[in-house]
This record gives structure tokens, C-alpha cells and sequence, in this order.
């Protein structure tokens, strides 16, 4: 049945109205656009760990190092060369044959991290976790100190404990140049946190805008919220904290919004991003810092540039890919994947000067080409021919390749032409007579 209530439409009350909604809707996307423009974010690469939570092959020694010294190639100086609150940490694992070997042959590790967790009170006495030991053990200055807020199972954290395993880290924890390591806490959950008990996360919170550590770190660990919710608990975070005090954010792939939080919590005051060059991560993504360098770098951000080898980005991201999976990345991969930068449709090219395109060669990379037979233009199969074929073919050429693509899929045939072999015969079937 039709509705009889009339739907009331909003329209300007005159066209300077409307013109005044939309100057004022650009403007603020324009300071948007400028605040990413002047952002210096704190990264912190996780790329010696994070990938090996999601990878077939776990990482050997030998895989770290390799990754250590494409890190170092890149130029990123603050990272998370471990976590050391795995599961059963009295036993020795890679993590540890790692964080031996760079202490044994004298490695810098002043702006090196690792995880840790809480310690705990046994007959009233301060017993720290077997992460904490080690942290000191192997000589690494500054932590993640990490807890959830809400444990599936188990009671909460106290704040005994939380306020003990700070003053334990800020008691042994190596110095760097004379000054105290760095001590981000990390409240995983404080999304969650905020959502369902918002009462608890202030009370932890306040407790931590008094103790002495750096600021606070706080994950998307499932990929399932909004990037306005990770915006929002930036804010939250930020008027409970000390000015001092730095937030920074890490976010996995569940929902594919993963790199907009990102951006979100950044333009809400996050100080900075933690995560690897390449997506690869314990769910099955996240938000790497391959992606958060590029968009930056679309936004016009020239400490990118100054501060990385930009240059180096898709090349060192490939490298690490093979490492962690052993084999390519996946084709469809944004930014970092085969098929980011190869053309299906001549339009669809970024071009250097135009507003938030990225050219390839920015960041290290090349156009190349591939046939879509529905979609492919002229100069895209004329580049694929030379790319695939070592063939020179004119405009005249290409149109009837195409036309013959799309004859074929009238006809009921499908063919992978991409492909060099069919590719060919396709161009054989255009120039034959």
C-alpha cells in the first residue's frame, strides 16, 4: 500500500544558500586535507614481528635479520624488534634467538621496542612477568606494555598491578643517552573499553595520565569498529591523558576501513601509527604503514619523503612479502599489490600534479599494463603488447584487438588475453590479412 504521507525535500532557501554550503563543505575537507599535509606521526614498524602471526612459514633467524636490514634500508628507526609476551613464555622461541643475537654483536637498540605485560602481586610482593625479565635481559629500553581492559575470561587488571609493573619497568629498564626508555601502555581493547564499561577505562586511564609513562597505545585488534569510533576514543583518550602524553593506534583488517581509521585517529590527535610496511598481520590484514605512508603522501605530506626512502617503498614491501609467505604479494593489494599500478583503462592513471594521485614512481614503482576485454582502451593494449610481447603495434592494430575481444565474448567465448600466448594469437588474428 502506497504511503499517503508527502516526503518533504530540503532544497536551499536560494542558490547563495546553496553556494554557501558548499564553500563551507570543501573548506573543511581542504583543512582536513592541509592538518595531513603538516602531520610528523611517530611510526613504530612492527615488521619483524607482526607478519610472522599470519605467515605458513613463522620466521627463522635468519628471516629476521633479512627483514631487519630491509627495514633499515627504508630508513623507518623506531620498531618493535619483538614480542616478548607470546604464548608460553618460559620457552625459548625465535624472539628470543633474535633479541640475543643484536644484543650479543653490539646492535643500537635505543629506539627499539618490544611487547611486554603486566606483572603481578603474589603474598603482597611485585612479581614481574617473564616479558618484563627479559626486556632487561636483553638490554631494550623501551616497551608496549600491554593489557585488556575487558579478558574474556579471568578478572580485570588491577591497578596494583598496573601502577607496580610501571614502576618496575621505570625502575630496571635501561636508560637511553642518560635518559628514562620509553613506555607506551597499551589498552588493546580501549575501544571496547569505552563501549561497554566507560566508567572502568576513565578510572584506567586517569590512573595512567599520573604515572610516569609516555602516553598510551590502543588497538582495532578484530577490524570491527568505525573509523568515527576510533576518532572518537582518540578524543576520549587525549582529555584524560597529560598534555604530555602521546596516543598512538593500531588497526587490523576485519571490516575494510582499516586504513580510514587511521587517518581518523591521526586527524583527531593521535600522535602516531604502529604497524608493518606490508599488511600481512595476525588477522588477515591490517592497516600497514606501506598504506599510511602513501595516502600521506597523497595529501601532499613532504616529511615523508624527508624522513623515508619513499623511493625504496614498493620494492622493500615485495622483498618482505616473499619473505613472510614466500611468494608475491596478492595481485589485488591497494598500493603495495601487482595489479595497483597496472592499467586496465588509460583514464584510471595517476598523474603527478593532480590532487591525491600517487604515480608509481614515487614510491618506486612502475605503470604496467593488462587486458580486461571489456574495459582495456587503445594505449593500454598497446603497452601490454610491448610489455608482454616485445612488439611495436599501432593504434589501427590495437582497435581491432579490441573489437575482436568483444566479438569473441558475443560469440559466447571467454579468454584469459592477459595472458602472452592467447595474447599473441589475438594479435595474429588482428594482423592477419
Amino acid at each position: 500500500m502506497a504511503s499517503t504521507q508527502q516526503e518533504t525535500i530540503s532544497v536551499p532557501a536560494s542558490p547563495a544558500d546553496g553556494r554557501a554550503t558548499v564553500d563551507a563543505a570543501l573548506a573543511a575537507a581542504a583543512a582536513k586535507l592541509a592538518r595531513l599535509a603538516q602531520l610528523d606521526p611517530l611510526l613504530i614498524d612492527v615488521s619483524l614481528r607482526e607478519p610472522c602471526f599470519a605467515s605458513p612459514l613463522g620466521h627463522t633467524l635468519q628471516d629476521k635479520l633479512a627483514l631487519l636490514s630491509l627495514a633499515e634500508a627504508f630508513g623507518i628507526q623506531d620498531r618493535i624488534v619483538a614480542t616478548l609476551d607470546y604464548q608460553y613464555p618460559d620457552q625459548a622461541q625465535v624472539e628470543d634467538q633474535f633479541c640475543l643475537h643484536l644484543r650479543n654483536t653490539g646492535y643500537d637498540f635505543r629506539r627499539s621496542f618490544a611487547a611486554s605485560s603486566l606483572g603481578s602481586f603474589t603474598g603482597g610482593s611485585f612479581v614481574p612477568h617473564t616479558s618484563m625479565v627479559k626486556l632487561v635481559e636483553y638490554t631494550i629500553p623501551n616497551t608496549l606494555h600491554e593489557f585488556v581492559l575487558l579478558p574474556d575470561a579471568g578478572p580485570r587488571p588491577s591497578l596494583a598491578a598496573i601502577t607496580g609493573s610501571i614502576a618496575w619497568l621505570r625502575q630496571n629498564l635501561p636508560a637511553v643517552d642518560g635518559a628514562p626508555g620509553r613506555i607506551y601502555v597499551n589498552v588493546l581493547d580501549l575501544v571496547d573499553g569505552f563501549l561497554v564499561d566507560p566508567d572502568w577505562a576513565c578510572e584506567v586511564l586517569t590512573l595512567l595520565a599520573q604515572a610516569p609513562v609516555d602516553g598510551i597505545s590502543f588497538e582495532d585488534d578484530r577490524g570491527t569498529f568505525f573509523p568515527f569510533q576510533v576518532g572518537a576514543t582518540v578524543s576520549a583518550a587525549k582529555a584524560l591523558l597529560r598534555p604530555d602524553q602521546l596516543v598512538l593506534f593500531h588497526a587490523h583488517t576485519g571490516n575494510g576501513m582499516e586504513n580510514a581509521s587511521v587517518i581518523e585517529a591521526l586527524l583527531n590527535g593521535a600522535a602516531g601509527y604502529w604497524g608493518g610496511l606490508t599488511r600481512t598481520s595476525s588477522t588477515i590484514g591490517h592497516a600497514s604503514l606501506a598504506d599510511l605512508i602513501a595516502n600521506l603522501m597523497r595529501a601532499g605530506n613532504p616529511q615523508m619523503s624527508a624522513r623515508y626512502r619513499v623511493e625504496r617503498l614498493l620494492p622493500v614491501c615485495d622483498a618482505m612479502h616473499r619473505i613472510n609467505i614466500g611468494e608475491p604479494a596478492p595481485d589485488d593489494w591497494p598500493i603495495t599489490g601487482h595489479n595497483a599500478y597496472r592499467e586496465v583503462l588509460s583514464d584510471f592513471r595517476q598523474r603527478a600534479g593532480r590532487p591525491n594521485d600517487l604515480p608509481p614512481q614515487s614510491i618506486g614503482g612502475t605503470y604496467q599494463f593488462r587486458i580486461a576485454p571489456v574495459g582495456s582502451d587503445v594505449p593500454v593494449v598497446v603497452g601490454r603488447v610491448k610489455e608482454a610481447l616485445d612488439l611495436d603495434i599501432g593504434a589501427d592494430v590495437a582497435q581491432r584487438m579490441i573489437l575482436l575481444m568483444r566479438s569473441d565474448l558475443m560469440a559466447g567465448v571467454r579468454i584469459h588475453y592477459d595472458e602472452p600466448p592467447q595474447l599473441r594469437e589475438l594479435y595474429l588474428r588482428a594482423t592477419r590479412p
